[in-house]
């Protein structure tokens, strides 16, 4: 029986993933230096070049500073085959991405997620683009969300086993969570918790009830870290995660967020929801290891005061 033809070039098509070594140092070391010790099966010429290239990350970040300073812990990847797929975008900054999770910064404007009306250009949708440019069989999967006007830091999972073990133990990995908010007025007291029963109406809207039977409880926990004029600035931490927690009992307490004009904030001369999502620190669902990452505040807020 003859063999089919292969339509000239059609071979260079078929799909090679990656090969990709991963290290984890023990001491302190510089870069360089450290691979060429962790690789002697490879000239001093070729680690240079994976540098040189965008073929090394650490912590999830390419780089090319061959004087990096690695500390006991840093995960470092060289990916030997080609350099690695770079992500860019104006509202959204991948912080830190391993072959299990990937964390980022979204901007304010920006779906966590698709809705009914509008699929595209989301944060789900930007990294799903980006995972299966580097691969097309790979995936990712909604952990939790964020507002579209908030700012902050979010996890995706990129293996159907993360996103079981977050989703279903998020309280428990989640460490720590904080927000910072710039309210309309300061909270009397400067610190304290505000504890209700959360229920949604026909228009999506999120209310407080005193009805247990009608909502769930949520609680948020708040300290005033400056106040000037009219605006306070918050940081705050969620024992539970209900859909527009924060911004529904900052408007129970009289201060309602700066451009929340949901719940009874005004225009902000910032033009945005002055809500961002300043600290993520979890266990990771795999490798079990301490994940820690803080976010700068976005200029406006600080502007504000």
């Amino acid at each position: 029986m003859p063999q089919r033809s292969v339509k000239p070039g059609a071979e260079r098509s078929r799909f090679r993933p990656d090969v990709i070594l991963t290290f984890e140092p023990d001491a302190e070391a510089r870069l360089l230096d450290y691979l060429l010790a962790a690789m002697p099966d490879r000239k001093r010429t070729t680690v240079k070049d994976y540098l040189r290239h965008n073929q090394v990350m650490v912590g999830g970040a390419v780089t090319r500073q061959w004087d990096q300073p690695l500390k006991p812990g840093d995960i470092v990847r060289v990916n030997t085959s080609r350099e690695f797929q770079t992500f860019r975008h104006p509202r959204l900054r991948i912080v830190y991405e391993d072959e299990h999770i990937i964390v980022v910064n979204k901007g304010y404007g920006l779906l966590s997620m698709g809705t009914d009306r509008k699929q595209e250009g989301t944060a789900y949708w930007l990294l799903r683009d980006y995972v299966k440019r580097i691969d097309p069989r790979n995936k990712i999967f909604i952990v939790h969300r964020l507002d579209q006007q908030t700012s902050g830091l979010m996890v995706f999972a990129r293996t159907p086993e993360a996103k079981e073990a977050l989703q279903h133990n998020w309280n428990n990995m989640v460490l720590e969570r904080t927000y910072v908010a710039v309210t309309e007025g300061a909270p009397d007291p400067a610190e304290g918790e505000v504890r209700g029963y959360l229920a949604e109406n026909s228009a999506h809207e999120v209310y407080v009830t005193t009805d247990p039977a009608k909502g769930k409880l949520a609680v948020t926990r708040y300290r005033t870290l400056r106040a000037r004029g009219k605006y306070a600035m918050l940081e705050l931490s969620l024992d539970t995660g209900r859909k527009n927690q924060i911004r529904v009992h900052m408007q129970q307490l009289g201060t309602p967020i700066s451009g929340d004009r949901r719940y009874g904030g005004s225009p902000s001369p910032i033009h945005r929801l002055a809500l961002h999502a300043r600290t993520l620190r979890f266990v990771h669902p795999i490798t079990r290891r301490d994940m820690n990452f803080s976010s700068e505040l976005p200029p406006g807020f600080s502007r504000l005061l």
